[in-house]
Parts: structure tokens; sequence; C-alpha cells
């Protein structure tokens, strides 16, 4: 059956999974093998949305999550999809990674959604350096900065608003997750000696649709997921979208 909120959702992930599967898919890891199975470590993964996916195309992945019922949740969807041979879910966040994960011994890094939540950004992302191969890649979702103001104004929130646009506090516990400009993902990304190849702007209308049109329009899931696909990576759209994809290398 096909329900509203799988729809909105498709169009909120498909991207970045469009392109972590192209990464894959053109041999990213340390012998750059086409098709090679490669260790893949998930920041945050939780229940395994990515995890189990990357596992049933081969590949070995390890979930580190803070969560142990999320934990718990991973381990039955990969033993339904008969993929537990390939997927570790082990308790930890970026706080404790270097002791998880072996030194230089992954190939992709998965941080969806976490950068925003630790209180050294820059940090965190020496961190994930650290444990990536030479020829590793990163694939990092964070929220963007600009698609939160608009947000906010439309929602009639016009203090929110403005402090959103005139800046954020260090400490992203005080307002909840830190957002980012482009800008200063590239600049973070630098510092920690990552190349940014690829960057998608995501969920650029997919939270800004309401949900009756896509109940009313027969296909009109399908068209929202294409032409979210179609603006991801035009530039005069990244401040519109909701989060921002980035593929980087070392």
């Amino acid at each position: 059956m096909d329900r509203p909120m799988e729809r909105r959702t498709a169009a909120r992930t498909a991207v970045v999974w469009d392109a972590v599967r192209a990464l894959l898919d053109g041999g990213s890891g340390a012998d750059g093998t086409s098709g090679a199975e490669q260790s893949i470590l998930d920041i945050g993964g939780g229940t395994g949305g990515f995890a189990v996916r990357l596992a049933g195309l081969g590949h070995r992945v390890t979930v580190v999550d803070p969560s142990p019922d999320a934990l718990a949740a991973l381990a039955r969807r990969a033993d339904e999809d008969d993929v537990s041979d390939h997927v570790t879910g082990l308790q930890g966040d970026l706080g404790n990674l270097r002791e998880l994960a072996p030194e230089g011994g992954v190939d992709l890094v998965l941080c969806h959604g976490v950068l925003g939540l630790v209180d050294d950004p820059a940090g965190a992302l020496a961190t994930i350096t650290s444990v990536l191969r030479p020829t590793g890649a990163l694939s990092l979702v964070v929220n963007q900065r600009h698609a939160a103001v608009l947000a906010r104004a439309m929602a009639g929130h016009f203090g929110q608003a403005r402090q959103i646009l005139d800046g954020e506090p260090d400490r992203p516990k005080e307002r909840g997750e830190r957002r980012f400009t482009a800008e200063e993902v590239a600049q973070l990304l630098g510092a920690a000696g990552f190349t940014a190849t690829t960057t998608h702007g995501i969920r650029v209308f997919a939270d800004l649709v309401p949900s009756s049109l896509l109940d009313l329009e027969p296909g009109a899931g399908a068209a929202l997921l294409e032409l979210e696909r179609a603006v991801a990576e035009r530039p005069e759209y990244l401040t519109l979208a909701s989060q921002l994809h980035v593929i980087a290398t070392r």
C-alpha cells in the first residue's frame, strides 16, 4: 500500500541513498575495486535504516549508537533481512569512537544528523578522520541554517527566525541541534583534511509540501521524489534545503 508518510520519507532520504550507493558502486574503498566488499561505519545509525540496506549489498557495517533500544531493533531488522552476519551494533558515540573502531580501518563513514549534536564539530571530524583509511570517504548530513530561518518565519516565529539568522550558540544543547551553512561545512571539512566532492540539498520541497497534496494528487509522491532529485545538486537551491549532504574524501 502507498502511504503518504512513506512517500514523504522516500523523498527525504532518496538523494542521500542514491549518492551513497553511487559512491560504493564506484569503488571508493581502500583498493578502489568496484563492487568490492567495504567496511562501513554508521555513526548514530540507530535502527539500521541505511545499515541493513548496505549490508544487503554485501558490505560489512558497524553501527555505533548510544541507544540500546535502537541497537536491539537494529539486530532484529538485520536478522529479518538475513544480513545479521554483516551487521554489528556497538553502544557508543563520537566521544568514544576511537575505542570502538580500528584506526585507519574503515572505508566509509556515515555521519547523518550527528555532527550538529556535538559540542565540538571540528574535533568530531578529526576523530572520524582517524578511523578512515587514507582513501576513505565520509557521507555527512547536517541541518542547514538558511532553511531554518525560512521555516520559522513561515510559521510566524519571527523572533526565532531572527535569532537563527544572527547566529546560534556554541553549545547546541542550549537550543537543540546546531545548524550549518554550506560554507561552514566546507571549512570544517577542509580543516579536518577532507575534500568535498559533492554537496546535495536534501528536503528542498519535501518539508514544505502539505501532506494533503500527496493524498489528493495521483502520482504526487513519485513526482516530488523526482523533483528532489532534480534540484539536489543545483547550487541555487541549497539555501532552501532543510539539510545538506556532503560526500568528502581524505
